[in-house]
């Protein structure tokens, strides 16, 4: 099946820069698949400015291209943490990489990525891209395999993604995490086989980039019949971007920028 996402239009040239902000990996396969993404959002928007940092492993860091941007004349930066859910990292760390932003730096944190209909129409590509028939939808019963958090908000979200999913047609879908939390992805393939009509399972790893976590997810899903691909740089998941670039830049439309001695850090969703 072939991805077929509208262009987003020009960017306006006086509007602010996005700086996605990646978790960075030892893994070089994460910063590889981040920058295929930041690729896959240019082409979408020609005109707007697309920057990356990652919070840890890979360069720059986010302080690093702040600090570059700054250095460029830029004053108004739109954060955009490249997340599935609202764990820790959006709530915590990266706020606090945030608010210590070059001095007259306007910065606003955009909200994470998930959920969205548009990462179901993704994590559907990369299955069948990877050999499901999208005729055996409705016999088919779907892990949804997530990285796992050891906050309660963001395991809550992967459960209500996989009832919105399962509403879309399929036999069946179970949640699955790859750390702290259970059942693993091996555990929700074999509870999916005694399921009544599901003749076939399917992994569907609810990640953005390869890494330690995607790969245990990959040997979880040993015994399923199909395992999609990571997320990566699915032209859906650059549109997921692009809207909470939107709408961030619309929720904070009316804040006033800093004065030249302060930075600014306003949050949207």
């Amino acid at each position: 099946m072939r991805e077929t996402v509208p262009s987003a239009g020009p960017a306006d040239p006086f509007g602010p820069v996005l700086l996605v902000v990646a978790h960075g990996s030892r893994d070089p396969r994460h910063a590889r698949t981040v920058r295929a993404l930041v690729r896959r959002v240019r082409g979408l928007r020609p005109g707007l400015r697309v920057e990356v940092g990652f919070l840890d492993f890979d360069a720059p860091s986010v302080p690093q291209a702040l600090e570059s941007l700054a250095g460029q004349g830029v004053r108004d930066v739109i954060a955009l943490p490249l997340l599935l859910t609202r764990a820790f990292h959006a709530k915590a760390d990266i706020p606090a990489v945030l608010r210590a932003a070059p001095a007259g730096m306007r910065v606003r944190q955009a909200g994470v990525l998930g959920p969205s209909p548009l990462l179901l129409t993704a994590l559907e590509q990369r299955l069948y891209e990877a050999g499901l028939d999208p005729a055996d939808k409705a016999t088919t019963g779907v892990v949804l395999a997530s990285a796992g958090s050891t906050d309660p908000e963001a395991i809550a979200v992967i459960a209500d993604i996989a009832r919105e999913w399962r509403r879309t047609g399929w036999c069946a879908v179970r949640p699955a995490f790859a750390s702290a939390e259970l059942p693993p992805t091996e555990g929700a393939v074999r509870s999916l086989r005694g399921v009544p009509g599901v003749r076939q399972v399917a992994v569907a790893p609810y990640v953005l980039a390869p890494g330690f976590l995607p790969d245990r997810i990959a040997r979880g899903a040993a015994d399923a019949d199909v395992l999609g691909g990571v997320l990566g740089d699915s032209l859906f998941v650059a549109r997921v971007v692009l809207e909470r670039f939107d709408a961030c830049r619309r929720f904070a439309a009316g804040f006033a920028h800093p004065s030249a001695r302060t930075g600014h850090l306003a949050a949207a969703g």
